[in-house]
């Protein structure tokens, strides 16, 4: 049963962070671009150390709070530098898909 827990969350993280990689590169623009690894990245990272923790948990070494910290920091972090990039792309005035001047 841990083995079909585990072989779901690395595939979903591999699966998750692929799409983020995906959207990075796909996307038009820095707003749309910034999406890929906020969203799906972090949760794909996120699936893959949550995975990790289970097995070396399990492993009879007790809880492993490496991953655990590393996870935490991940989701708080990773909002934050979005939020942080975007404004500093607004003040900076970069285009936008859509806008007057790209025509």
């Amino acid at each position: 049963m841990l083995d079909f827990l585990l072989s779901f969350l690395i595939l979903a993280g591999a699966i998750f962070t692929f799409i983020g990689s995906l959207g990075l590169a796909r996307l038009r623009d820095f707003y749309t671009r910034l999406h890929g690894p906020t969203k799906a990245t972090t949760l794909g990272v996120g699936c893959l150390l949550i995975a990790s923790s289970i097995y070396f948990s399990h492993q009879g070494n007790g809880v492993s709070l490496h991953e655990v910290l590393i996870t935490l920091f991940l989701f708080i972090t990773a909002p934050v530098s979005a939020h942080l990039l975007a404004k500093a792309a607004l003040h900076l005035n970069l285009p936008r898909v859509g806008d007057k001047t790209d025509q």
